[in-house]
C-alpha cells in the first residue's frame, strides 16, 4: 500500500521532473475542460489528473482541493480578460483603445471558450466561488477603466455613456462567441467560423459598438 508520505514524495518528484509552470499549465487546462464538461459537482480531481496525464498526487501537490483548483481556473480566466484591456491604459484615442480591447476579447473567446463557459455557469449560480474576486479585483478594474471612459466623455471624445453599460455590452457580445459557439456553428452551415469570418465578425462588432459611443 502506498502511504500518504510516499504519495507526497512522488508528487514532489513529478513536480520537479516536469517543471512547476508546465505542470500547473497542464492541470489548469485539463481542469478547464473537465469543469466545462461535467460542472463543478461532477468534476473530480482524478478525472482532471487523467486528462492532464499526471498522477492524482501531482494535482493535489499544486492544488490541495477541488475548490482551490476551481478558483484557480476562474482566476486564470478573469486575469486574462482584465489584462486584455491594456489598450485602455496605453492609448489616449478611444477609437483605437476600444477597437483593440474588443479584438482582444474576441480572440480570448476563440482561444479560451471553455473558461468563458465555466465563468458564465458560475455567475448563473450566484458566483459562490468568486464573489470575493468580483467584489475586489473586478470592481477595482471597472472603477479605474470607468474613470478613463469618463475622461474621454469630458474631453468630447465619447458620447455620454455609463462606463458600466459600455463594458457590459462589450463583454456580452464578445463572450457570446465562446458561450454560444455551437449556435453560431449551426447557423454557419454546421461549421465553425473560418479565420476570415471571425476576423470580419470582430470588425463588425467593433464598428457597431463604436458607432454608438464615439462623439
Amino acid at each position: 500500500m502506498v502511504t500518504a508520505q510516499a504519495a507526497r514524495e512522488k508528487a514532489r518528484t513529478g513536480a520537479r521532473r516536469g517543471g512547476r509552470e508546465e505542470n500547473e499549465r497542464l492541470i489548469l487546462e485539463a481542469a478547464e475542460a473537465v469543469f466545462a464538461e461535467l460542472g463543478f459537482k461532477g468534476a473530480t480531481t482524478g478525472a482532471i489528473a487523467e486528462r492532464a496525464g499526471l498522477p492524482k498526487a501531482n494535482v493535489h501537490y499544486y492544488f490541495p482541493s477541488k475548490d482551490d483548483l476551481y478558483r484557480a481556473v476562474m482566476a486564470r480566466v478573469l486575469d486574462r480578460w482584465l489584462a486584455a484591456a491594456s489598450s485602455l491604459d496605453d492609448s489616449d484615442d478611444p477609437k483605437d483603445a476600444l477597437t483593440r480591447y474588443i479584438a482582444a476579447k474576441m480572440e480570448l473567446s476563440r482561444a479560451m471558450p471553455l473558461g468563458s463557459r465555466i465563468f458564465a455557469s458560475e455567475i448563473m449560480r450566484g458566483a459562490p466561488a468568486i464573489t470575493d474576486h468580483l467584489e475586489t479585483t473586478l470592481a477595482d478594474w471597472v472603477a479605474r477603466r470607468g474613470a478613463i471612459v469618463r475622461r474621454w466623455i469630458a474631453e468630447g471624445k465619447l458620447a455620454p455613456v455609463d462606463p458600466k453599460v459600455l463594458f457590459y455590452m462589450i463583454w456580452a457580445t464578445t463572450q457570446h462567441y465562446a458561450d454560444f459557439a455551437r449556435q453560431i456553428e449551426v447557423l454557419n452551415g454546421g461549421r465553425p467560423l473560418s479565420d476570415e469570418q471571425f476576423a470580419e465578425a470582430t470588425r463588425q462588432v467593433a464598428r457597431t459598438i463604436l458607432r454608438g459611443v464615439l462623439a
